[in-house]
């Protein structure tokens, strides 16, 4: 009886009973891992069991589409800013490359740039620099404000020194640019010259500080205690901390914001730099006649100990963590170390916890991507201690959630694209499509039975692009690097690997067939796996001509595909064992309008999406 109660109660609080296999078998979720769930949730096990109502069906509320996706097809350059390479920069890219790249898209006929999430990392341990396991989504990344560029910064050729050697690494020196950067800003901060602390662009500070409120004021509380405790050897994550430091409310915590009222309004300072200069680079969108502008992405989670999960406890799950059960490439599962919004509390109140994190990216964006779009209906809950094979899904309020995507969309002007890739619960898809939500595309994973999907099977309300930042560029993929990175680091079995470098011989010659049924390029012509590097720019080309033929309303082109970058952005499953989330191009912002792949690529996406050069006097 008791495990019927159970079942019964599981089932009201929105926990699925039954997870997939690695072979995609539904199998049974465990009495212990449902009494784990429950209890994350709040649920006590001895709760009663209250009757299941039936919602009456609601009509899918729609988000917003410009004119110009109703009336035709454009495409943009997607790139990681801390990628970008400059003349200028400070060891990573920032907000004034961005505006460079915005006007070399303008000059090839890109309609946006399409960025990674900009929410803010820990400040005080700047290692911890995977823009998808943020501090804080409400927030933006300091790291990114081009100090160059605040008023009242004066350089030196000691500084120039030391900017250089950052410029000329691999490898985003993280811990060198926070130091360096911080350092420079504290010393305008300190001056307190004119506009360089009280008006900037016609909006002043202090108005800024007014409209933040306590989430802003929190978020700087915590990097300053976060530093502090970084300091001391403590860790800059608040699980670590002591305990009278781990709620905003305690004496202890109220005593440290006294004493620290000026660093706390320096890190609301750098807050207000960053969004003043975000919101720049975004009007250079509009001046350079960008139809979309900037496309942002918005992660799934925040880290378990950061910033907003500090702020907003109630709001957040504690004692689970976001993952995916286990599937073919991760035979294991994943434990993504994500704080995942209470189901109860994801869209509560007028300001809810969802629509303030959409509103921070869509204030400044044309198009937003919603990682893991699976999150609008269900997400995969791990307990703390447990293997990601003992979780479970756990629904969420769809309804509620693209209402607030539909009235935030409308407000903003702002497209949504969600990353719907992945195990998907049944219907999503077609939810997505009625709410006017572009699905997410990508080339290698537009394969079934008989092959490559053909140009003209992608949806028209979609974004179709070759790879992301979790992929191999194309010519990685052709090569099979992306199968070598996983067994070299041990991500999936050698049997499974040996299994994945024959399938890939098969998808080789299902891309030359599509390619050539699309009269993109003839078979004899496309190269052979240990083909040459010019031999397959060629195929490059050819992969975007296909892309570009698609109905796609949108086409993105990854940046490290046009450059034929040989490292990976990401290598999922890894941590310690490859410098995630740090190489840099090996192009500079200044000199890729000469790279002749750039223009190659440029060029098929202009003559396929009926796009004439932009006139520029």
């Amino acid at each position: 009886m008791m495990g019927s109660h159970l079942d019964l109660l599981a089932k009201q609080h929105g926990i699925s009973l039954t997870r997939p296999s690695p072979d995609n078998v539904e199998v049974p979720v465990s009495d212990e891992t449902k009494r784990q769930v429950l209890a994350a949730l709040g649920v006590e096990e001895k709760s009663a069991v209250t009757p299941l109502k039936q919602k009456p069906s609601k009509a899918i509320p729609k988000s917003y589409l410009p004119e110009a996706l109703e009336q035709g097809r454009v495409w943009g350059i997607s790139l990681q800013i801390y990628e970008l390479r400059s003349e200028r920069n400070w060891g990573i890219g920032d907000f004034e490359d961005l505006i460079g790249m915005i006007r070399l898209g303008s000059l090839l006929g890109a309609d946006f740039i399409g960025l990674n999430p900009l929410h803010a990392p820990f400040i005080a341990d700047p290692d911890r620099c995977s823009p998808y396991e943020p501090s804080n989504r409400q927030m933006l990344n300091p790291l990114y404000i081009a100090v160059d560029k605040v008023p009242s910064f004066k350089g030196s050729p000691q500084l120039e020194r030391r900017l250089r050697s950052l410029r000329e690494t691999d490898l985003v020196d993280y811990i060198g640019v926070a130091e360096i950067k911080l350092m420079a800003l504290r010393e305008i901060w300190r001056s307190k010259q004119g506009s360089a602390v009280g008006t900037l662009d016609g909006e002043s500070f202090d108005a800024f500080v007014q409209a933040g409120g306590d989430v802003l004021r929190l978020h700087a509380l915590f990097e300053s205690l976060s530093a502090f405790m970084a300091e001391r050897g403590i860790g800059a994550g608040w699980k670590g901390w002591p305990v009278a430091y781990q709620r905003p409310d305690g004496p202890e915590v109220t005593g440290f914001a006294e004493a620290h009222a000026d660093d706390i309004q320096f890190h609301m300072w750098l807050q207000w730099l960053a969004h003043r200069q975000l919101g720049k680079a975004a009007q250079a969108a509009q001046d350079a006649g960008l139809k979309i502008g900037l496309y942002l992405d918005l992660a799934v989670g925040e880290a378990m100990d950061g910033s907003a999960t500090w702020s907003e406890q109630d709001a957040y799950i504690s004692d689970a963590t976001v993952g995916s059960p286990p599937d073919p490439f991760a035979t294991e599962g994943q434990d993504w170390h994500l704080a995942a919004f209470h189901p109860d509390q994801i869209a509560s109140g007028k300001q809810s916890p969802y629509r303030r994190m959409v509103t921070a990216a869509m204030r400044y964006a044309g198009a937003v991507r919603i990682d893991h779009a699976a999150a609008l209906r269900r997400l995969f809950l791990v307990p703390l201690e447990s293997a990601p094979d003992g979780g479970a899904y756990v629904n969420y309020p769809q309804d509620k959630l693209l209402q607030i995507l539909s009235d935030a969309s409308a407000e903003f002007r702002c497209v949504v694209i969600g990353e719907d890739l992945g195990m998907l619960p049944e219907g999503l898809q077609d939810n997505l499509a009625e709410a006017q939500i572009l699905s997410y595309r990508i080339l290698s994973y537009e394969r079934g039975e008989d092959g490559f999907k053909p140009a003209d099977a992608y949806p028209r309300l979609s974004l179709a692009c070759i790879s992301t930042h979790d992929h191999q560029t194309l010519a990685g993929w052709w090569r099979g690097a992306d199968i070598k990175a996983r067994a070299d680091h041990g991500i999936v079995p050698s049997d499974v690997s040996a299994a994945h470098v024959k399938e890939r011989k098969h998808e080789r010659e299902d891309l030359k067939l599509v390619l050539a049924q699309a009269d993109v390029e003839a078979p004899h012509r496309l190269p052979s796996a240990a083909a040459n590097d010019e031999k397959l720019k060629d195929l490059v080309v050819s992969a975007h001509r296909f892309i570009a033929k698609t109905p796609s309303v949108l086409a993105a082109v990854r940046l490290a595909d046009m450059t034929s970058e040989k490292h990976p952005t990401n290598i999922p499953g890894t941590s310690d064992t490859y410098p995630n989330w740090k190489p840099k191009l090996s192009v500079s912002v200044e000199e890729l309008a000469t790279v002749s792949l750039v223009k190659k690529i440029a060029e098929v996406m202009r003559e396929e999406r009926n796009e004439r050069l932009r006139s520029h006097g």
